[in-house]
């Protein structure tokens, strides 16, 4: 199977966020896959609220059993999250727990107004009611 580009999915991806954002709707890439993607899309948008990036570390489930990854790298919310909008953007969503993680996340730096998710590509597989807002491809 051959896997499709990840900058014609970014382009994708703005055609469909484009009209349903604002230029103070706030952005958070996953570390690591969403972090490019988060970069990639915040530019191509213009959006004027500086990206955030988020570290799903210390809320996954997981955590006791496969402790720290050996690359860590700390949240980073440089923008007030009461009461904004929010895309959470992450590169493949499969069982939807990293996506849970980050919710979780974003709650302890405040209550946002909404979150949507923006992904490249969806494995389906999922684990949890949780889908993407915005999608670039499902596998």
């Amino acid at each position: 199977m051959t896997l499709p580009d990840p900058n014609q999915l970014v382009a994708e991806l703005v055609a469909l966020m484009r009209p349903a954002l604002t230029p103070e709707t706030a952005m958070i890439g996953i570390y690591t896959g969403g972090a490019w993607v988060a970069e990639a899309l915040h530019a191509a948008l213009g959006l004027s609220v500086p990206l955030g990036y988020l570290a799903t570390t210390f809320h996954r489930d997981d955590f006791a059993r496969i402790g720290l990854h050996s690359e860590k790298r700390p949240t980073h919310i440089p923008f007030d999250v009461d009461g904004r909008d929010i895309v959470l953007v992450d590169d493949v969503i499969y069982t939807g727990r990293t996506i849970r993680a980050a919710i979780n996340e974003i709650f302890d730096f405040g209550r946002p107004r909404s979150i949507r998710l923006a992904c490249l590509l969806d494995r389906g597989g999922r684990e949890l009611p949780i889908a993407p807002d915005f999608l670039g491809q499902r596998l």
